[in-house]
């Protein structure tokens, strides 16, 4: 009885076409203070780098406003390194008055940092889709949930860095692939996260010797299908087992999520099935994708991302948010 009255409470504004928000964010390292043997270096709690009680409860201030303010009902979150930082979090956000009953982290492989999931709604189910055994791929976070009698599966990536050739990436993209179609074509799959890849990776790369090992193919756009589908949401129809890149339904200025050396990139993106582009059931709005992007997260030209000083050892000055921005979409559940 509970159960019913605490899920009719969080899906009544939700009756009449309203609004679902879901959203991707990398918060940039956000480690605990306990120490695994797995940290990066500047991440060894009450070392020289003073990765200490006091920035570490900074850091997790400055993330939590970003959510505070973001106010999505499901977020996807990348590099979070335990399932105590993503408590801590948690924790956190509800001392600033915002709640997530639910939350998951993909904790089955040490991988330095790991996805995870807050949401308002409850899971049916989560799962781990492990990419390899190799440290170097991370799990992909699965979850699915009912809204008003309608499926929904969320699965959460972040792919190898650019450190790594495409071939890697690619490694990632065909699993996520082969899950897509356990799953079943004409379901409702929202894939997001940090892709590590623009949404025009397989124009950017060509010339990029050390990422092009793979003779031009990407696996964004490639094995996801998301290369021929180029414009707004209302003119797009997919094939089997395609996916729409969201940041097509928006302006070209406003597609990105990172800036790295002065050039904006959309290195997190969220891609939606074809069911998505119906209006039955749950459907994205359109034009409703954008990364949160308010003037506190900027500093000059750049994102205000977590600061440390230049020089080693690199010392924490409990200052900034991360080096991404998050990124935003809502959906319609009729």
């Amino acid at each position: 009885m509970k159960y019913f009255v605490l899920v009719l409470l969080l899906f009544t504004r939700l009756i009449g076409e309203e609004h679902l928000k879901i959203a991707t964010y990398n918060v940039e390292n956000l480690f605990d203070l306990q120490r695994s043997g797995h940290e990066y270096r500047e991440y060894i709690p009450n070392s020289k780098s003073q990765w200490n009680l006091k920035n570490y409860n900074i850091k997790l201030k400055n993330i939590a406003k970003v959510i505070h303010d973001m106010d999505a009902d499901i977020l996807a979150l990348q590099e979070i390194e335990s399932l105590q930082a993503l408590k801590d979090l948690r924790f956190t956000l509800k001392r600033q008055g915002v709640y997530y009953p639910y939350y998951k982290i993909a904790n089955y492989k040490e991988t330095t940092v790991k996805v995870a999931l807050l949401s308002k709604i409850p899971f049916i189910y989560t799962h781990e889709v492990a990419v390899q055994s190799s440290y170097k791929y991370r799990n992909i976070l699965e979850a699915k949930f009912t809204i008003n009698k309608r499926d929904l599966y969320l699965l959460v990536n972040h792919w190898k860095s650019k450190a790594g050739p495409e071939s890697m990436r690619i490694v990632s993209a065909k699993k996520l692939l082969k899950r897509v179609k356990e799953l079943g074509e004409k379901k409702n799959i929202i894939l997001l996260g940090d892709f590590n890849s623009d949404y025009q990776e397989n124009i950017l790369f060509i010339r990029k010797r050390r990422h092009n090992d793979t003779d031009g193919i990407t696996g964004i756009n490639d094995i996801l299908g998301t290369k021929e589908h180029t414009k707004t949401a209302y003119y797009t129809k997919l094939e089997n087992y395609e996916f729409y890149n969201l940041w097509y339904d928006t302006t070209k200025e406003k597609r990105y999520s990172y800036i790295f050396r002065g050039k904006k990139e959309a290195m997190d993106s969220i891609l939606i099935s074809s069911s998505l582009l119906n209006k039955e059931g749950i459907s994205y709005r359109h034009h409703s994708i954008e990364s949160f992007n308010k003037k506190y997260l900027r500093k000059g030209k750049a994102i205000y991302r977590w600061q440390m000083s230049r020089k080693k050892p690199r010392v924490h000055r409990g200052k900034g948010y991360s080096d991404h921005l998050a990124v935003t979409a809502e959906f319609v559940v009729h």
